[in-house]
Order: structure tokens, then C-alpha cells, then sequence
């Protein structure tokens, strides 16, 4: 027991024990102010702060005091640069700290398992190792600053369809391999204050009342000694959530779950040795928040300094400078002059998108656009001249493409923007398609005419199909550049920066090409995770299948030269040092740059399928003209290891491994191998998992899956009869559902101004269509009883003989 809590613990009643494990409002946990004991404060993260100044929610559409937008995760992620990412973390925690905020919800590590994931923007990769490494260094920043992190969602949280209720099935192995080594390395490194679990089940469970990942893993395995809170409106059943280390319930549910944690007490259904542990963990939280600022050197005023958000406003170019990945280059189209005549073509270039909709959605301290940037850095050496080309929504007419022609056809060169409207990628809901905008592509193919006049910068938060890829001279991917991004894409294309962004994630020919593409998002209830391992760059490197741009890819303005590796043998007895690969990077142009060296291993005769090469180490070198580098990076016995299900461990075999550096995943450079002559002996292959074995062939049916899962498939939960956890959607079939789902939608209308964005009324459609019964409970804060919920339901089904004999319970 932690030893400032236990006289607050024993100077707790049972009722106010009960009370502290739900929150006390939609932000803060409850106070108990006879014993001292303070009120913390959460808010949204995890690219900027989102403290909301008056009413509350937690999709984004209530205004939020102004604070600094970094580029989102998926663009922080294309730096690799560990150092940014901390100094990022930091500003957030200045900014926290300033505001009065004790814990900042982020940062997002699960997998883009398909290119189509509708929160993609807010998540870091598509490969575990890399985004574990970025994550903990966010965290180390942020919580340096005395703010703590909330790493999130915890855990195989990979799609929006269906999230409040859908069951992941997936295999122990993918499991442990793929979805949960980005949360096991920024526990066991960044060690965060607090995780947040996610809405949905994994393997039948929901994840707010899972043992196995909550108590056994990150618990008992991993080291957490942290608190566990729920998302908001993730908890399920109250009661099995405490038993399985759920502490905290966020938002508020009134006095609901706190009348029932007294009930299960009473009952000797829960013991108080699990509600204390739980309320120990709170109660360690809330110390160390008030303890953190205190021993901090820099400690801010109750203000923020005047110049804090010019400071971070800075940073932010700075990062969204390193978030630019330079997809194509012919000829060295780009840097470009800054003198002459430059058309600016894309309505984007005026209303920039720079950010993602959802949780994460902030109030920027101040917002550039592209067109203006671009003017203020060339200044009097050209003419700039502009034409939208396409809505905001992305359509186009003959006139305007005839204007944007015209421009072009004047021009010596054409910077065209082109990206995904906020409608079209948001928390709530999945893409539809990769696909940009149809009037951005039919303006598109109207300027191919003078195609090598043209310079392409995208504005998406995901991957988007490039059919024009290989007809127009330079591609510049920007992603969500964040409050600063348009400064920073001026300096990028005026070459006043070197743009050296490598992207962390595969942009595919197309969304079916990705070996998910036949099982994702899966169904309202059951999404089977079928494809296994064979995620991102793993199957597209595995399988050979092409892609438009791979895992790891980004050009430069300067070139890189790779030589000398040496594969030298560590201590075999050693977990931490089997093996180091050294190697030099010389920087062979003119410019100054930086280059990111990525290191690949792949098993040669492994007993079970294994990628042909997975990502296990990485450097970034800052290199001037002509300088030279040597770079050297140790190999743990994890880097050569597999899940073994059978014996529930990390197995690296005796075997041959291939080493390979690369500038991307497809571009390897040097290729050396390693011995390991200690370790178990290879096996044969278990029956039944031949289709893993040969992933280009996709055969990954329902017979290949039994056998990886150990187990048949379970039966999804069927729709009727309805239970607490169906959704307005599926209830909306009966009468008195459809009344439920109009009074919801109402509600949460009522967050919506008569100027909301498409983006934000489909986010609040969704969000109302998949919400579960259950939550119209906890959201009313009991308003709407446990016992009259369940007589609707009991309506719904036609069910009268239990509406009748349960009567008095329901009254209550």
C-alpha cells in the first residue's frame, strides 16, 4: 500500500470509497473535501490541449480554451525523432500545468491495422515497435512537466464501427506480437501514471472488466503500478471492471455504479480489499499530481507566461516541418524558386485542414494558411496568383477547373493541394475509401496537360489512393500539420528546410490490397482478426505485393550513402545484448539533412510463419554535406523472438537471421545475418496453419483461423433477443426504441451550432446509433433508472411475463 494513502484510507467510509471510483464530474474525479482530498482534472489530448471552458464533452464540439495544435500522430510519427517527440510532450505539459490540468489523455498507440481506420490520424504507425519507441518519448516530456499521461485505448481498439460493442477475435500470438508491444514499451520505459482501457471487447471480454490484460499483463507482467480509468461511457459492468483492476469510471454516472459497488459489497459479492486497492491507486494518483509541480525547477506562474504559446507556436513548425514525407521527386522538381510566376491551386490552400475531428480536436492559439504562408516567404520575388479549384467539400465545376487552367498555363509552376475533408476521416466513423474527392481528382486530371508544372501537397490524416502518382514530377505528403503547418510547408517548398519525414505507415495501391481488407471493420458485434500477423508492411514485404509507397519511404533534398556493416555476436546468455549492427551513413549532397536508418530482421527457417522482415531498431543522423557517420545499435534477444502460445513465452530459436538496413522497408541497403546458436531447437509447424505460412495467397478461411485461434470462432452475440447492451440502432427496429434513439439524437444535437461541419453531424449520428442501452443509464446519471431500462427493454422484446414479475424491482 502506498504510504500516504493509507491514513486517507482508513479515515474513508464505505460509501465514500465507493464514490471516488466513478468520477465526480465529465472531467474531474470526485472530491472529498471534509478529509481534503481534491477533485483531479482530465482533459483530451494528445496533439494539444482541449480544456473545455464551458459545457462538456468528449467528441470535440464544445468550444476549448485556445492552446497550441501540434501536427497529430500520424504526422509526429513520420519524424522518428525520439527528441521531438519529448519536447513536444513537454510543451503539452507546460501548457497543462498552466491550465490547471493533472492528466493529459494520450498518447494513442494502437495499430493502423487497415488504412480505412477512421481514428487512424490520432495513432502513431502501423508498427508496434515504432510506435511504442515515439510514444514513451511523449510520454517522458509530458510527464516531466508534473502532468500525467493516459496511454490509450487499452487495448485492439482498431476501428470505429461498432467500438462501444464489438468483440475483437484475434489469436494469442497477433495478439502479443502486434497490438500489444507499443503499450508494453511505454509501460515498461515512460511507465505513464494512468491507462485508459478502450470500449471494446477482446476475445469476449470487455476490455474494461478484462483480468487477463488488465490484471495478469499489464499488472502482473509488464510492472504497471499506475491507475487504470475507463473511456468515457466504456464501463460495462461496474462490479467484474473493480475485480479485473478497472479503478476509475470516467465520466461521472452519479450515484449508479456507486450504488452498486455498495450492493456487491454488502453481498460479499466484492471484497473490500479489491475496492481499497483500487481507491489506494486514486489516492497515489492525486499525490503524486500535487507533489510533481512543486519539485520542478521551472515552476509556472498561474498564468501562462506571454510568450509560452509563441514558444510552442514555434515547435510546432518545427515539428510539422519534420511530419512532411517527400513521396516523389522527378528531377528535382522541388525545392522550388522562390521568384518567377507560382500558381497556388486547392482551396485547401485558404482553409486548411491541419487537424483531425473527434476528441482530439483543439482550439488553436493561432492558425496559418497554406496561400498566406506561401506569400509571406516569397514575398516581392514573385507572383503568386490563386484559384480554389474545388469547394471545401471537394466538388468542382468546368469554370473553376477553366480558371485553375488558365492560372497553370501562365505559371512557371503550380503548387496543388488536394486532401481529405474533415467529413471524410473523424472519430465516431471508418473511411469509406481511400479515395480523395472526386472533384479534387477531376480538377486533378484537367491540369495533367501541363503535368510537369505541377507540385502536389496532400492534406489527409491517413493514406489516400494516388492514381496521378506517377504523372505529376513531385508528391509533398503534409498529413494534419497542425496550427503551424502552413509556415512550415513554405520553408519545405522553398527548400529553406530539408524535408526528411519517413512515413510510418504503407500507403497501398489500394484499401484492398491490405491483407484486413476482407474482415475489416467486421461486423457491429464481432470483427475476426483474421489476417494475423500479417499487418502493414508485413504482408506487403512477406507477400511481394506492390504498393504505392512503402513503410519506412521518404526523399530527400540530399542523398545518403550506407557502408561497412558489421553484425558482431554479443553475450548469448545476454536478453539485452545478443547482437550490435554498426554501419555508415555519409550524406553525399549538397545540403544538409537528415536521414533515418531503419533495421530489419527476418528468421530463415522459423518453426512458425514469421514476417520477412520486421522493424527491431532504428537511428536518425542529422548530417551536413560531406559528413559521415557511424552508427551502432544493440539487438535484445526480444528483437529475434517470437509468441510462443503453447509455453506463453518470448521464443527465439537457434537459427539464421537475416539483418538488413534500409531506407525504407523496400529499399535495404545493406544486408548482413547473425547466428544465434543458443536456443531452443525449430519444431515442426502446427497443423492447420499453412495459409500464414504463405500469405500472398490470402487464404485466410474460417478453417486456417480455427486453427490459429486453438478454438471454433465464437458465435457473435445475435441482435434479439435485446439486452442493456444493444444499440439505438438495433433497437430502433421496435416503437418505443425509436423513441429512445429521437430523444438521444436530440441531446446530442444540442452540442451542435447551426454551423456544425458535416464531419461533426456524422460523428454525432454514429456515436448515437452505436450507443448501448447501458449507457443511457450511466450518461443520465441514473435519471433514467437501471429498473426502468430494463422494463423498456423487457417492451422491446415482448416480453410481458418478466415485465410483470419484475415490477417492484423496476420501479426502483
Amino acid at each position: 500500500m502506498n504510504s500516504s494513502a493509507e491514513p486517507l484510507l482508513d479515515a474513508l467510509t464505505t460509501e465514500e470509497k465507493a464514490a471516488l471510483c466513478s468520477g465526480g464530474s465529465f472531467w474531474q474525479t470526485r472530491a472529498i473535501e471534509r478529509l481534503g482530498i481534491p477533485a483531479l482534472l482530465l482533459t483530451d489530448g494528445p496533439h494539444g490541449l482541449r480544456k473545455q471552458a464551458g459545457g462538456a464533452d468528449h467528441v470535440g464540439l464544445q468550444a476549448s480554451i485556445a492552446a497550441t495544435c501540434f501536427p497529430s500522430a500520424a504526422g509526429l510519427a513520420c519524424s522518428w525523432n525520439t527528441e521531438l517527440l519529448t519536447e513536444v510532450g513537454s510543451a503539452l505539459g507546460l501548457e497543462a500545468r498552466a491550465e490547471g490540468v493533472h492528466v493529459l489523455l494520450g498518447p494513442g498507440v494502437n495499430i493502423k491495422r487497415h488504412p480505412l481506420g477512421g481514428r487512424n490520424f490520432e495513432y502513431f504507425s502501423e508498427d508496434p515497435f515504432l510506435s511504442g519507441v515515439l510514444a514513451a518519448a511523449w510520454i517522458n516530456g509530458l510527464q516531466r512537466q508534473g502532468v500525467g499521461a493516459s496511454l490509450k485505448h487499452f487495448a485492439v481498439n482498431n476501428h470505429e464501427h461498432g467500438r462501444m460493442v464489438v468483440d475483437a477475435v484475434l489469436d494469442e500470438r497477433t495478439l502479443r506480437e502486434i497490438y500489444l508491444p507499443a503499450f508494453e514499451h511505454a509501460i515498461k520505459t515512460a511507465r505513464p501514471w494512468t491507462v485508459m482501457c478502450a470500449y471494446n471487447k477482446l476475445n469476449g471480454t470487455y476490455l474494461s472488466e478484462n483480468a487477463l490484460l488488465l490484471n495478469q499483463i499489464l499488472r502482473d507482467e509488464w510492472g504497471f503500478g499506475g491507475l487504470v480509468l475507463s473511456d468515457w461511457g466504456a464501463v460495462n459492468d461496474r462490479v467484474r471492471a473493480l475485480q479485473a483492476g478497472m479503478d476509475l469510471e470516467m465520466p461521472t454516472s452519479g450515484e449508479v455504479n456507486t450504488r452498486r459497488i455498495l450492493a456487491a459489497l454488502a453481498s460479499g459479492d466484492l471484497p473490500m480489499a479489491t475496492l481499497d486497492q483500487a481507491v489506494v491507486r486514486l489516492l497515489a494518483l492525486i499525490d503524486r499530481s500535487q507533489r510533481s509541480p512543486a519539485a520542478l525547477p521551472n515552476e509556472l506562474p498561474d498564468k501562462l507566461p506571454d510568450n509560452l504559446l509563441e514558444t510552442n507556436h514555434a515547435l510546432a513548425r518545427c515539428a510539422a516541418e519534420q511530419a512532411c514525407v517527400l513521396l516523389r521527386n522527378e528531377s528535382g522538381r522541388l525545392p522550388l524558386s522562390p521568384s518567377g510566376r507560382i500558381a497556388v491551386i486547392g482551396q485547401l490552400a485558404e482553409d486548411t485542414r491541419y487537424q483531425g475531428s473527434g476528441s482530439s480536436q483543439i482550439n488553436p492559439s493561432r492558425l496559418e494558411q497554406p496561400l498566406q504562408a506561401i506569400r509571406d516567404f516569397v514575398d516581392e520575388r514573385a507572383h503568386i496568383d490563386f484559384a480554389p479549384g474545388y469547394s471545401v467539400g471537394g466538388q468542382t465545376s468546368d469554370a473553376l477547373q477553366a480558371e485553375a487552367y488558365d492560372l497553370l498555363e501562365a505559371a512557371d509552376v503550380a503548387v496543388v493541394f488536394l486532401g481529405l475533408p474533415p467529413a471524410y476521416e473523424s472519430e465516431g466513423f471508418d473511411r469509406e475509401h481511400m479515395h480523395l474527392p472526386s472533384g479534387q481528382l477531376t480538377l486533378l486530371d484537367a491540369l495533367l496537360p501541363l503535368a510537369d508544372k505541377l507540385v502536389v501537397v496532400l492534406q489527409n490524416g491517413a493514406p489516400v489512393a494516388l492514381p496521378f502518382a506517377e504523372q505529376v514530377p513531385a508528391i509533398l505528403e503534409t498529413y494534419l500539420g497542425g496550427q503551424a503547418g502552413a509556415s512550415a510547408l513554405a520553408r519545405i517548398l522553398f527548400g529553406d528546410a530539408n524535408p526528411c519525414g519517413k512515413l510510418a505507415e504503407t500507403f497501398p495501391l489500394a484499401a484492398d490490397d491490405a491483407a484486413s481488407a476482407p474482415f475489416f471493420p467486421g461486423g457491429l458485434r464481432q470483427s475476426q482478426y483474421c489476417e494475423a500477423l500479417w499487418v502493414g508492411y508485413r504482408y506487403f514485404a512477406t507477400a511481394g505485393v506492390p504498393v504505392r509507397y512503402p513503410f519506412g519511404h521518404g526523399l530527400s533534398y540530399t542523398r545518403f550513402e550506407y557502408s561497412d556493416l558489421a553484425v558482431e555476436p554479443g553475450d548469448a546468455s545476454s536478453d539485452t545484448a545478443v547482437a550490435s549492427v554498426s554501419f555508415s551513413i555519409t550524406n553525399t549532397g549538397d545540403r544538409a539533412g537528415a536521414e533515418v536508418a531503419q533495421v530489419y530482421i527476418g528468421q530463415r527457417h522459423p518453426s512458425l510463419p514469421r514476417p520477412a522482415r520486421e522493424l527491431k531498431h532504428f537511428a536518425r543522423l542529422q548530417l551536413e554535406p560531406g559528413q559521415q557517420r557511424r552508427v551502432s545499435l544493440a539487438l535484445n534477444r526480444r528483437a529475434f523472438a517470437y509468441w510462443d502460445s503453447g509455453t506463453s513465452a518470448w521464443r527465439a530459436e537457434a537459427d539464421i537471421f537475416r539483418i538488413e538496413v534500409g531506407a525504407s522497408s523496400a529499399d535495404i541497403r545493406l544486408t548482413g545475418q547473425l547466428t544465434l546458436a543458443e536456443g531452443p531447437a525449430r519444431r515442426p509447424q502446427p497443423a492447420g496453419l499453412a495459409p500464414y505460412a504463405d500469405p500472398a495467397s490470402r487464404q485466410f478461411d474460417r478453417a486456417a483461423f480455427e486453427a490459429l485461434l486453438g478454438h471454433p470462432v465464437p458465435v457473435p452475440v445475435p441482435a434479439r433477443p435485446y439486452h442493456l447492451n444493444s444499440t439505438l440502432g438495433e433497437v430502433q427496429a421496435t416503437w418505443l426504441g425509436r423513441q429512445l434513439k429521437n430523444i438521444m439524437a436530440q441531446q446530442a444535437g444540442k452540442t451542435l451550432n447551426d454551423d456544425a461541419s458535416e464531419s461533426a453531424r456524422r460523428m454525432i449520428e454514429a456515436i448515437v446509433e452505436e450507443m448501448p442501452l447501458r449507457n443511457l443509464v450511466t450518461h443520465s446519471e441514473g435519471k433514467l433508472s437501471p429498473g426502468l431500462m430494463r422494463a423498456m427493454i423487457h417492451i422491446m422484446n415482448h416480453d410481458w411475463r418478466k415485465l410483470l414479475r419484475r415490477a417492484p424491482e423496476q420501479a426502483r
